[in-house]
C-alpha cells in the first residue's frame, strides 16, 4: 500500500480543478497544466481537497498510485506559486546569455553551447547566477540538469556549473600531495 497515495491533496483559493474520465486540468494564477492518470486509478475532488484511490487490482496499482499523487499535487504547487531552480556558473570567462529563444553558453570550449529554451520556462540571468523557474518541476528541473550536463563543476578549481547550495567535494592536486619530488 502507498502511503503516499492515501494523503489527499489540498487545493488553494486561487486554484480550480477539473477531472474528466481520468484527466485532470488544473488551472491556477501562473498558468494551466493538465494530467492523464491510469484507468485504475479512482481520482475525485471533494470540497477543496483532492482524493486517489485505487478501482481495481494492476501490478503496478500501488507504485502508480503513490506517483500520481506527487504528480497532482506537484500540479497544484506549480499553478499556484510556481518552481525555481537556480544555477551558479565558475570560471574565468565563463557566462551566459539569451539571444531570441536561445540559451548561449560560454564554458571555455572553442564554441559556444546554445540551448534552446523551453516553452513556460521562463530564465533569469543576473552576472553569473542563471534563475530556471516555471510552473511544470519536471521540465524546470530537466532543463537545470541539461544546462549543469554541459559543464558540470570540476574538483580541483570548482570551475563549470553547479546548482545553488550544492557542495563540491575538492581535492588537493599534486602539490599537496607531498610525495617524493614534491616541494
Amino acid at each position: 500500500m502507498s502511503r503516499i497515495g492515501k494523503q489527499p491533496i489540498t487545493i488553494p483559493e486561487k486554484v480550480d480543478v477539473d477531472i474528466q474520465d481520468n484527466i485532470i486540468k488544473i488551472k491556477g494564477p501562473l498558468g494551466e497544466l493538465e494530467l492523464e492518470a491510469p484507468k485504475f486509478l479512482d481520482i475525485s475532488k471533494i470540497e477543496n481537497k483532492i482524493s486517489l484511490k485505487i478501482k481495481h487490482k494492476h501490478p503496478d496499482a500501488s507504485a502508480l498510485w503513490g506517483l500520481f499523487r506527487a504528480l497532482i499535487a506537484n500540479m497544484v504547487l506549480g499553478v499556484s506559486e510556481g518552481f525555481k531552480k537556480e544555477l551558479i556558473i565558475e570560471g574565468v570567462g565563463f557566462r551566459a546569455e539569451i539571444k531570441e529563444n536561445e540559451l548561449f553558453l560560454n564554458l571555455g570550449f572553442s564554441h559556444p553551447v546554445i540551448m534552446k529554451i523551453p516553452e513556460n520556462v521562463k530564465i533569469e540571468i543576473e552576472k553569473s547566477r542563471v534563475t530556471i523557474s516555471g510552473i511544470d518541476k519536471q521540465l524546470v528541473g530537466q532543463f537545470a540538469a541539461d544546462i549543469r550536463g554541459k559543464k558540470k563543476p570540476e574538483p580541483y578549481k570548482g570551475k563549470g556549473i553547479r546548482y545553488e547550495g550544492e557542495h563540491i567535494r575538492r581535492k588537493s592536486g599534486k602539490r599537496a600531495a607531498g610525495g617524493p619530488g614534491g616541494a
